[in-house]
């Protein structure tokens, strides 16, 4: 994984990603100035290094010389082998208080130069847009700029907003038409949906022949999507149209042999750094709904297998008399009639994938235990097998706490996945460093970064007056992760 962290260990900012020769190129704001686009590069999607810097803010005086914000990287369509950055740039003698977008070229990713010229910056204007500090939130918003092309039409995408109605709910996806090469007219916006203040890091997609627009939401700290079956068209939701729950943010579609990968930052509950997690697979159902499925390269990660018998005995570990287990060479059942049970199973390991079958019986409460102590300080994910709904949790004393503090029950992050009559689900659980992701029937429910009780290595589920009953349970331990590659490829 990938944290960017240097003195403040935050530095990490909004994310792009491209693919080019076989290596992943991420280019990263760095944060808390802002005043350079980092670039790394990764053979896939694990260990990174960190290359040549391609852009810093301008000299005093220019029009980028206070921030550079959100960039988007992409061949361009009219220099073979070359490629274009469009990105954000704000200016210290308008107190960064108005937002245009710059561009850069290079011919090969680690050199890049900024274009000076008519055209550029790029700002944004009425009558479709705010365009002065007098309007709404009193700046300009005109970033996170993404280039689209289809055929012989090609667009910029921003975050921008419209210049009328609540000025909360006022942001949208802007758009503009490159007439000429590197010419830019602004159209309507192509998707203003009258909810958010602004709508980060957009993004465009044909996929299944179906277009599908992605956005990041401040307020909920998600990432949401859209669709319409023609770019001349509106784009609609879905019920839950949440790709990625709360804390997963800045998110980028990457395509990659044939498949779509999903990449973004995390925001750490236990820490101040923003991490880049290992990427996602995009999944298109049958129904056109949007859905995530763990990355397949983590089948490379795995260097040994443990299996039902491999993994018992199973410990009672709060010694509940009316808990009991039950075990033959290929299901494990585990029943708590009265209270609370954590049942560990044998071996410890902090970076693992864990697969099974679990089914349920019973009115009570089930779940997941993962980087427990003896004293059952540790991560909890509890599964609502009847209602479906999956949540993560850090339980636990705090050292040092007083009365009313002397424990800490910390809602990482929740959602909910489809219920079945039945009540059997297959379940699949990845930690890694401090990634954690839960899959459902192939489907990530959950995925956030937490080092909290990392030097733990333990591993069980919990039940509280119910019965769950597990098939082909298996455990595969992962080769763990390094943060940085700091020697040359």
């Amino acid at each position: 994984m990938y944290t960017g962290k240097g003195f403040e260990r935050s530095e990490l900012g909004d994310i792009d990603i491209i693919e080019h020769q076989g290596l992943f190129h991420l280019f990263h704001l760095v944060l808390p100035n802002h005043d350079y686009i980092a670039h790394a590069v990764s053979h896939d999607g694990f260990l990174w290094k960190r290359v040549k810097n391609p852009l810093f803010i301008g000299e005093p005086g220019d029009w980028d010389d206070d921030m550079l914000w959100t960039m988007h990287v992409s061949a361009d369509p009219d220099g073979p082998a070359a490629f274009r950055m469009f990105y954000t740039g704000l200016s210290r003698k308008e107190d960064g208080k108005i937002q245009r977008i710059g561009l850069a070229r290079s011919n090969d990713l680690y050199h890049w130069e900024k274009v000076s010229s008519a055209n550029y910056p790029l700002s944004i204007s009425s009558p479709f847009y705010e365009e002065n500090i007098n309007e709404g939130r009193n700046w300009v918003s005109c970033r996170d700029p993404f280039f689209f092309r289809e055929g012989d039409r090609r667009y910029l995408l921003v975050n921008a907003r419209v210049p009328f109605g609540p000025i909360a709910r006022r942001g949208c996806i802007g758009l503009a038409e490159e007439r000429t090469p590197d010419e830019f007219e602004w159209k309507p916006p192509l998707f203003f949906p009258r909810m958010y203040d602004d709508v980060e890091v957009p993004g465009l997609h044909k996929i299944a022949n179906r277009y599908y627009l992605f956005g990041n939401i401040k307020e909920d700290v998600k990432v949401h999507y859209w669709y319409s079956d023609s770019l001349d068209s509106d784009f609609e939701a879905f019920a839950s149209n949440v790709l990625l729950p709360r804390g997963n943010y800045a998110a980028r579609v990457l395509p990659y042999k044939g498949k779509f990968l999903v990449w973004n930052f995390f925001n750490s509950l236990s820490d101040p750094v923003k991490i880049l997690p290992p990427p996602t697979e995009l999944i298109v159902n049958s129904n056109g709904q949007l859905s995530l499925k763990s990355y397949w390269l983590f089948d490379e990660k795995v260097q040994s297998r443990k299996e039902n018998k491999d993994l018992f005995p199973v410990q009672r570990l709060l010694k509940n008399p009316t808990a009991s287990i039950n075990h033959d060479s290929s299901s494990l059942s585990m029943t708590s009639k009265s209270g609370y049970e954590i049942f560990m199973i044998k071996g410890r390991a902090s970076d693992f994938r864990l697969k099974c079958r679990i089914s349920f019986n019973g009115p009570g409460k089930t779940g997941l235990v993962f980087r427990s102590d003896r004293e059952a300080n540790g991560h909890y994910v509890s599964l609502d097998l009847i209602a479906g709904l999956a949540q993560a949790r850090i339980w636990g004393t705090r050292e040092g706490g007083g009365i009313e503090n002397a424990f800490r029950y910390d809602i990482i992050q929740n959602n909910h996945f489809d219920p079945h009559p039945e009540q059997a689900y297959d379940v699949e659980l990845v930690t890694y460093g401090g990634y954690m992701e839960l899959s459902i029937d192939g489907r990530i429910i959950l995925r956030y970064v937490d080092t909290t009780y990392i030097e733990q290595e333990s591993l069980g589920f919990y039940v509280e007056s119910a019965e769950i009953h597990l098939e082909g349970l298996k455990v595969e331990i992962l080769d763990g992760p390094l943060e940085e590659d700091h020697q040359l490829f």
